[in-house]
């Protein structure tokens, strides 16, 4: 679905849920070390089930020209949130509220007809988030991953 609205969105990174950067807490603290992410999010991975995650009704991100599928930013998703941002990692300040999503749509400045196909999509499936991966973004283009980690729920496996 990302590659037909956005190409050159779906070819630079894949769909991912976005937990922190842009809203919450912000972004992660470029002075962070891999080792000290990995000491933070190790045991919250551990402690953190897989979620079954429903889409909300497409939007557009904050007034801009960025559509998204909008998750719940209570329940499950909040207490991951909220467990990265009290692990003493540090973190910038956030350009907006707590607003996991998923992006539909970033580079292209959607004609009207193309916004109203995007903003009438409905994801009827749940999506299940088995793990959570650290990202360092290079540009608006380009990102590196980190690491990964699964959320075992307490289960080590």
């Amino acid at each position: 679905m990302q590659a037909r609205f956005d190409p050159k969105l779906a070819a630079t990174q894949p769909p991912h849920v976005t937990i922190t950067g842009s809203s919450g807490m912000g972004p992660i603290s470029t002075r962070t070390t891999r080792a000290e992410l990995r000491a933070a999010l190790t045991p919250i991975g551990r402690a953190t089930p897989p979620m079954s995650l429903r889409f909300g009704k497409p939007m557009r991100f904050m007034q801009s020209n960025v559509v998204v599928l909008p998750l719940d930013p209570h329940g499950p998703l909040r207490a991951l949130h909220d467990r990265i941002k009290a692990s003493g990692l540090l973190y910038e300040h956030p350009r907006f509220t707590f607003t996991p999503h998923v992006t539909l749509s970033f580079f292209p400045e959607p004609t009207p007809e193309l916004l109203r196909e995007m903003l009438a999509v409905r994801v009827a499936d749940a999506v299940v988030v088995r793990r959570i991966q650290c990202v360092e973004t290079l540009d608006v283009t380009r990102t590196r991953q980190l690491f990964e980690l699964e959320l075992t729920g307490g289960h080590t496996e």
